[in-house]
């Protein structure tokens, strides 16, 4: 598949090296199936680039997961073959470990592009993943488990869940046996019983006929979902400023919106799952207080396992309240005065 993704590529350099030489053509690609919940911010914003960079710049859009599987997306944007793509940092943890911390973040992307947080992913970016990080299109959109078996608490022993990065070591702490897959591969495991139930936002359940094969989502939700514009650093080095104004531009306008347009988008899914039939395990008090408390260790832990001296640096830009510190590499709750956590948390 990789080999006539590249071919196709080539042919469309070819072609557009013989049109007109001072308008760029990029290519991209979305770890999402198109035209769904995460990939429609992406599309908004190839729309506006290309209708307001009509002779400087367009994007061509090669497609989603059947055009590239969405693990093989970050490798490939790191090494050229696409010019940009809309993922999610638990899809790219092959290529850059930190890239999953994303989701431990609870402040908009607004406060954290000025109190340092996303300076200190950027230049990762750059560094581990030749990439610019343009902008981040999904915010404020928790996730859930779902399942299909009931549960009276947060113990998942002797459940089998589908899994990310994202969720891994958190359906591990609560004793689950986890299963990973992209998303195009759920229904068919909840349809034949690979699986008992899977992590997801509280949006986008529908678009893949998740629903059908779903019972329960336990609320409350964790973490915020991510997903991001990144474009390949070698292309972006070799823009003009012009051409760099019309990305910018297009990105700044989608990051803004995202806030308000997933806390829409969160109320109506939540209400849709309701009249879909799927039911609410709600936890309370304590309880839940727990659940969310596991949650975000379980999710510093993870981070810390994959890049210990990342982590240690990030120690201050995450989770609220309770959860202002983050285990160390030898199990010691620890501060930090600078890096991530501080500018990540409430």
């Amino acid at each position: 598949m990789r080999g006539k993704f590249a071919l196709g590529l080539a042919a469309a350099i070819f072609a557009h090296s013989s049109g007109n030489a001072q308008e760029v053509t990029l290519r991209a690609v979305t770890a999402f199936a198109e035209k769904t919940t995460y990939s429609r911010g992406f599309e908004t914003f190839i729309e506006r680039v290309n209708a307001d960079g009509k002779g400087t710049i367009q994007i061509n859009y090669i497609g989603g997961p059947k055009a590239m599987p969405p693990f093989e997306v970050g490798n490939a944007l790191k090494t050229g073959v696409v010019d940009i793509a809309n993922t999610t940092g638990a899809f790219t943890t092959n290529v850059m470990p930190e890239s999953d911390a994303w989701k431990l973040t609870e402040r908009p992307m607004s406060e954290l592009r000025k109190n340092g947080g996303y300076d200190y992913m950027a230049k990762l970016y750059a560094e581990k993943m030749n990439a610019i990080f343009l902008a981040r299109l999904v915010d404020n959109n928790p996730f859930h488990l779902y399942l299909n078996k009931p549960i009276a608490g947060p113990d998942l022993t002797g459940l089998k869940i589908r899994i990310t990065p994202v969720y891994r070591d958190f359906f591990q702490a609560l004793g689950a046996t986890v299963v990973q897959t992209p998303p195009g591969e759920v229904y068919t495991s909840l349809e034949r019983g690979v699986v008992d139930g899977y992590g997801w936002p509280i949006t986008g359940i529908f678009d893949l006929g998740w629903h059908e094969k779903t019972k329960y989502r336990v609320d409350p939700g964790f973490y915020t979902a991510e997903v991001s514009v990144l474009v390949n650093k070698t292309t972006w080095d070799k823009l003009t400023d012009a051409q760099r104004v019309v990305l910018t531009k297009a990105a700044e306008r989608g990051e803004a919106e995202a806030i308000s347009e997933f806390s829409a988008e969160n109320a109506k899914d939540t209400k849709r799952q309701a009249e879909a039939g799927i039911q609410t395990i709600k936890f309370e008090g304590a309880t839940a207080e727990t659940y969310r408390a596991k949650a975000y260790q379980a999710g510093w832990e993870g981070i810390i396992k994959q890049s210990p001296s990342t982590a240690r640096k990030s120690g201050n830009f995450s989770p609220r309240n309770n959860h202002t510190r983050f285990v160390s590499g030898d199990s010691a709750w620890r501060d930090y005065p600078n890096g991530m956590g501080a500018c990540w948390m409430h």
